[in-house]
């Protein structure tokens, strides 16, 4: 499997006055093309920290990050900027649509800052192609109020996949979702990993994170445990394991 994320050491620290505090402490870790992460862990655990390192919104102090066979540690804001835009999508707990503009014009609007000018034909093309990919290819022209919370999330990842990222990267997806609408969410992630896409999800919920191929326990700014799914839920002894180090990185 082709290494589409290779962390070597990384390392993040900030200065705060006198006090430095090391979010990430040396984590070293390859996550394939294609796969399905869950990043686990309480606050504090260093687990939002190295989402931003992963997603280009923020560079490690020390280590190296290769993104797609690419060194990004050490990239400027419009460079990491550039990645974004042309290899990342992002999905948060809020789903950051604007109330005023329908779900297509939500889910065309990462196009607006592309390099590459499109006309309108193509980026209703595009949108209606992510819409129909997360199936919301019927509530094109509803805005936002109209929508289920579910509707509203869904409308987040098509936006999310507009560009055509390498990477998916989740945050807490289902925080502001009920159970049965969660569900229905994480339906969707699996759906589009099957088509290949990579996907790395940051949560606190272990059922949510049964959803994906593996899962990845930090406490302290270090990695735990890493664990793949199904030998979690086929196996006793490793569900065992992987709850108490969820219990420890709570503590």
């Amino acid at each position: 499997m082709t290494a589409v994320v290779q962390l070597a050491d990384v390392h993040k620290t900030y200065h705060t006055g006198e006090v430095d505090v090391h979010a990430v402490r040396g984590v070293s870790l390859e996550i394939g093309k294609g796969e399905f992460v869950a990043f686990m862990g309480s606050s504090g655990s260093g687990k939002s920290t190295l989402m931003n390192i992963l997603g280009c919104l923020d560079r490690p102090s020390r280590g190296s990050y290769r993104l797609d066979g690419a060194d990004v540690s050490q990239l400027g804001r419009n460079a990491l900027a550039d990645i974004r835009n042309r290899k990342l999508g992002f999905v948060f707990q809020n789903f950051n649509l604007l109330s005023r503009t329908s779900a297509l014009e939500n889910v065309e609007l990462p196009l607006l800052y592309s390099h590459r000018r499109f006309t309108t034909r193509e980026l209703r093309e595009k949108g209606e192609r992510a819409l129909q990919l997360v199936g919301l290819g019927k509530r094109l022209d509803h805005h936002p109020s109209q929508l289920s919370g579910g509707q509203q999330q869904r409308v987040a990842v098509a936006r999310a996949l507009i560009n055509e990222p390498e990477v998916l990267l989740a945050d807490e997806p289902t925080g502001n979702l009920d159970s049965r609408t969660s569900v229905e969410i994480m339906g969707v992630f699996q759906q589009l990993n099957e088509q290949g896409i990579t996907i790395i999800m940051v949560t606190h919920e272990l059922d949510i994170a049964s959803y994906a191929k593996r899962n990845i326990v930090m406490r302290d700014g270090k990695i735990l445990t890493d664990v793949p799914v199904a030998a979690r839920l086929d196996s006793r002894e490793e569900m065992r394991k992987l709850e108490e180090a969820h219990k420890l990185s709570l503590e």
